[in-house]
């Protein structure tokens, strides 16, 4: 359990730096040739701190309900993360999530009419699912059908539709595979997309990993994000397969990660979040400059200790 817990806090140290450091573009985007310009010469906005967003925030209910129970309980789950968005809702929760969870603070069961009722019934294909999922994945590296079971418990309290949840199951896959190599050697790049899409369900998410898995590791981040997406629709489809091509052939530098999926521009903070969550459970916060750190906005105390969880504790 330990090593679980140790590499699902390392993931989600990694997932919430990265959703901060993505975060700090969007102010330059007014101008996209010099935010572009920046990145490409790694030039980091120094404003602090660095706030992370509802991608973190959804992130630690996921692992909270980890703690908590060891496994995904959809219930406890749709609780935590509603008392985590009533706690503070401005932290750029999309409208499908601020349509759902009020309601479940109110009725934490209402998961299962409430989320499959979104969006005229189809439910969300949205990225939301996925951005949060790299800890579980972290979790259960040791067991990789697991993964897939708990990957899709935990997308269905607010993701039904089968892009969202198979967004939810890739970075899931991908956290996990980086997770079970982090004293050896992995196989990184198109082998190890290959791997997260032969477990992820058939769907748009999985083409775009097979199309990631084709391009060559140098291909020039602008160009793959034009390719794959760079979850500027904020749909699961247009975001996994990039921000887990970037992760793919930087598993040993979560800082090389980042830098080159902020090239992709779009929606940055996922993006980021996505790739920092998989590398980070490879890699923890190992060689991460020290003001990068010093200016990230701090998780809760509990996240940084291996103790039990108080049962029925939102973050």
């Amino acid at each position: 359990m330990g090593d679980r817990r140790a590499a699902a806090r390392d993931s989600v140290q990694g997932l919430a730096l990265g959703d901060a450091f993505g975060e700090r573009w969007f102010p330059l985007f007014r101008t996209p040739e010099a935010a572009y310009a920046q990145i490409r010469a790694r030039r980091m906005p120094s404003e602090a701190p660095w706030y992370w967003t509802d991608d973190t925030a959804m992130a630690l209910g996921v692992l909270r309900t980890l703690h908590d129970r060891g496994e995904i309980e959809q219930d406890h789950l749709s609780r935590v993360l509603a008392e985590t968005y009533l706690a503070d809702p401005a932290r750029g929760y999309g409208s499908g999530m601020h349509e759902l969870l009020p309601r479940l603070a109110k009725a934490p069961t209402a998961w299962r009419s409430g989320a499959q009722g979104l969006f005229g019934g189809r439910g969300s294909l949205g990225n939301g699912a996925a951005m949060r999922t790299a800890p579980l994945g972290a979790w259960f590296h040791d067991d990789l059908d697991q993964v897939v079971v708990q990957a899709v418990r935990a997308a269905e309290v607010t993701h039904r539709h089968p892009e969202g949840i198979a967004g939810a199951v890739a970075v899931a896959v991908a956290a996990a595979a980086a997770a079970a190599t982090r004293d050896r050697a992995c196989p990184i790049g198109s082998g190890f997309l290959r791997t997260v899409a032969e477990r992820t369900p058939p769907s748009l998410v999985r083409d775009g990993l097979e199309q990631a898995g084709d391009l060559p590791a140098d291909t020039p981040a602008w160009k793959a994000a034009d390719l794959l997406g760079n979850g500027q629709r904020i749909r699961a489809d247009d975001t996994v397969p990039f921000a887990l091509w970037s992760a793919a052939h930087h598993l040993d530098s979560l800082t090389d990660a980042l830098w080159v999926t902020a090239e992709g521009l779009g929606d940055v903070d996922t993006t980021c979040a996505i790739t920092a969550g998989i590398v980070a459970a490879r890699t923890g916060l190992h060689h991460i400059p020290d003001n990068w750190l010093a200016r990230r906005e701090p998780l809760p105390d509990w996240v940084e200790t291996d103790t039990e969880a108080e049962p029925g504790c939102a973050p």
